[in-house]
């Protein structure tokens, strides 16, 4: 694997470059670090938002006109918004690297806002809402992650609340980009087959003269400790009740990180980090609740955050099955390791699965300039080249310590969604939540 050289051009933009000359290709990648997790009540979505308005055109690239260019020298180029950042990437031809680089520096600073797109856009963006609501798990998911959260930005949807895109304001949105929207808030990545030096040139001689803003103070709260389970409930039309977890979980910088991830691998199958995954029917929660018959299907996984997000797990519950036996199986699952009963053949097999998936997602100089942003703002570029490396070196007393400190009861959000009618005396209701500690 080659080498990765980072840069910080004098008006703070940090750049990480590495070559990669397996094919006549570069991923240019620039993100910025503001995410929803950077949102206070009244804008969430803002950044979502901000990153559809980013496609409205400039002076120099008006609507439409980078779809045809890069489309036309047989490029791609997309951008996401996510909890803690804001990104956007072209991948193309080597030859037509230039392309990439002068749209995003010309993004950067000249991105117009009109009012009358600003509208248009609401109305996607709405729509986009109401269509993540067609979902049964959006609504719990959302519930649950609002339950967990409740001081942290990191309690609210990307897509932000339906109030808050009902009455942003252009102005919100421009201010928004104006404020985070700069070279000493951004990491620029390349990947793929260029000379380090010259593409440092070209990068310096685009957005050297970009001038830095002022220091930016960040929308960002601490979540205090919970102190006991918090239970949720969600009526909502589904052809099936469902159940969300989700368990208090450590920063990715968090030594406990990739121990409580192989934890997460045991119980619900591996997932890696670079978008890639495989079938989880050895783990133990397939195991014991889709092989038993309890739930149609399991899943979990968690995500690289700069703050401690949550270690999520999600079953859909099999018609006439009671969710309360759903849940206790689980548990019965969560104790188990808890309790210490994991093998060195178990954490040796989900390192495999792991490394696998990882070596599958990271083949494309896409995902390449992807995970080093991410890790870069992240705080450390080298968290995804060294990533093997520390799956490699969690032990299993580790991982026995991650499971016994993290999957306590008291430190946990449990979220069941109930089909709408399917219970119309409500004594499904009652029981699930008997117990519920705060």
């Amino acid at each position: 694997m080659s080498s990765v050289t980072r840069h910080v051009l004098p008006n703070g933009m940090v750049v990480l470059l590495k070559e990669v000359r397996s094919a006549p290709i570069i991923s240019w990648r620039v993100l910025y670090r503001v995410g929803s997790r950077n949102e206070r009540t009244g804008i969430t979505g803002i950044s979502h938002w901000v990153e559809h308005m980013m496609f409205k055109g400039t002076d120099k690239f008006p609507p439409g006109a980078l779809d045809k260019m890069i489309d036309r020298v047989g490029g791609s180029w997309n951008a996401s918004t996510w909890l803690d950042a804001t990104s956007y990437y072209e991948t193309l031809p080597s030859q037509h690297v230039d392309l990439a680089l002068e749209a995003e520096a010309d993004r950067m600073v000249n991105a117009k806002f009109d009012p009358e797109e600003v509208e248009s856009e609401r109305t996607v963006i709405i729509s986009e809402r109401q269509g993540s609501e067609n979902s049964p798990f959006f609504w719990l998911s959302e519930e649950v992650q609002a339950a967990a959260f409740r001081v942290h930005g990191y309690h609210h949807e990307i897509i932000g609340d339906m109030a808050d895109l009902e009455t942003m304001t252009r102005d919100d949105l421009y201010t928004h980009y104006r404020t985070h929207y700069a070279p000493n808030n951004a990491i620029a990545v390349a990947v793929g087959d260029f000379d380090t030096a010259e593409m440092l040139e070209k990068i310096t001689a685009l957005y050297g003269s970009i001038p830095a803003r002022e220091p930016i103070q960040r929308f960002a709260r601490p979540e205090p400790p919970q102190s006991g389970e918090r239970r949720v409930i969600v009526e909502r039309p589904s052809g099936s009740a469902l159940i969300e977890i989700g368990y208090h979980a450590p920063a990715a910088s968090d030594p406990d990180f990739f121990a409580l991830d192989m934890v997460c691998s045991i119980l619900a199958g591996a997932d890696s980090p670079a978008g890639s995954s495989i079938d989880n029917k050895t783990s133990r929660l397939y195991k014991a609740l889709v092989m038993k018959e309890l739930a149609a299907s399991v899943d979990g996984g968690m995500y690289a955050t700069i703050d401690p997000f949550l270690l999520m797990f999600y079953m859909t519950v099999r018609p006439d099955v009671d969710p309360d036996a759903v849940l206790a199986a689980f548990d019965v699952e969560i104790e188990r390791l808890r309790a210490g009963d994991v093998t060195e053949e178990e954490l040796a097999r989900v390192k495999k699965q792991n490394r696998a998936l990882f070596a599958y997602g990271m083949e494309r100089v896409t995902n390449q300039a992807s995970m080093l942003a991410t890790a870069e703002a992240l705080g450390d570029h080298q968290w995804y080249e060294h990533y093997v490396d520390r799956l490699n070196a969690v032990t299993l007393e580790q991982v026995k310590a991650a499971a016994d400190k993290y999957l306590r009861r008291q430190s946990r959000t449990v979220g069941l969604l109930i089909p709408s009618g399917a219970d119309d005396d409500g004594a499904m209701m009652d029981d699930f939540d008997e117990e519920d500690a705060e």
